[in-house]
């Protein structure tokens, strides 16, 4: 499409840049913050919500770290009670 190679070490950033496309991984993140805020503003007692809140009771955890769930992250940015403070989205 540009024409560039391996070896003319031209970084990610710079063939964004000329080609205009958007970082996808930007873009996941920002589809992520939207969605999050479409869900805790539902209040129509769907399952969104509650899935997001529900936690495995029985059953034995693999070995090794847990898997990271959307719900993580948000966590990490806006807090544990991220729910409640729905203004923070």
């Amino acid at each position: 499409m540009l024409g560039v190679s391996l070896r003319d070490r031209i970084r990610n950033v710079e063939i964004r840049r000329r080609t205009r496309v958007t970082d996808i991984a930007q873009q996941v993140a920002k589809l992520k913050w939207q969605w999050a805020g479409h869900i805790v503003r539902r209040k129509d007692g769907r399952w969104g919500p509650k899935v997001l809140e529900w936690q495995l009771r029985n059953g034995k955890r693999s070995v090794g770290r847990p898997p990271t769930r959307w719900t993580d992250d948000i966590k990490r940015v806006a807090g544990s009670r991220w729910i409640q403070n729905s203004s923070v989205l």
